[in-house]
């Protein structure tokens, strides 16, 4: 009996997965054929199915992916030491995917197939969730570290990080000239200044003018 190396078996269905999200991306999932995801992975039909049983299969690979590559940067970005830094490094390279044309369209395209298929639209969400809980995690640390303003609620932050990250996906489409590390770096100041630990305000000293335009007592 041959034997199946797992390292080549995941590296070809990446491949497939890969392939496939191109030709989602662009003709959406009811109009692609498994032929043309085929011909793009550069394999037979009968190879395709030895991967996948179907092309609804190939459609929901793409997202189970999506949940592995989180997990894995979620637990990369807990090494971290510097908790600011970890949260920076989950948002850049979320962001960074995001803000590729083929990522916004596909992101489109599965929201359209969730309204129709509850299995779909529990494994997005379940991806969403994923994300907020391990941003929560972060936000903590980095509150604990003094990093981030203690007022703000973790939770509430990581949740408009993850709208924030998701905010440029439809600039991308309607703007294909935009600019991905313009973008980010802009993205990143905002977090920056959203974030940090608010500083106390020394009084006016004395004889400074005063915001009413009076002078203060000496």
């Amino acid at each position: 009996m041959r034997t199946v190396d797992p390292a080549k078996h995941e590296a070809k269905r990446r491949a497939i997965l890969d392939a496939a999200a191109w030709r989602f991306s662009e003709k959406g999932f009811e109009k692609t054929t498994t032929a043309e995801i085929c011909r793009a992975a550069g394999i037979s039909t009968g190879s395709l199915f030895h991967y996948f049983p179907n092309k609804r299969a190939v459609f929901v690979g793409i997202f189970e992916q999506d949940a592995d590559e989180t997990a894995a940067l979620l637990a990369a970005a807990g090494e971290i030491e510097d908790p600011w830094e970890s949260i920076l490094h989950v948002v850049a390279h979320v962001s960074e995917q995001l803000l590729h044309p083929v990522a916004a369209k596909l992101v489109l395209e599965v929201a359209a197939q969730c309204s129709r298929d509850a299995d779909l639209a529990e494994l997005v969400q379940g991806n969403d969730r994923a994300l907020r809980d391990g941003l929560t995690l972060l936000v903590t640390r980095a509150v604990d570290a003094g990093r981030i303003d203690p007022g703000l609620p973790p939770r509430t932050v990581a949740s408009w990080l993850v709208a924030l990250v998701d905010a440029p996906l439809s600039r991308v489409i309607l703007e294909p000239d935009l600019d991905p590390a313009a973008e980010l770096a802009v993205m990143k100041e905002l977090i920056a200044r959203f974030l940090r630990p608010v500083l106390a305000i020394p009084p006016p000293a004395a004889g400074r003018v005063a915001d009413t335009g009076e002078i203060s007592p000496g």
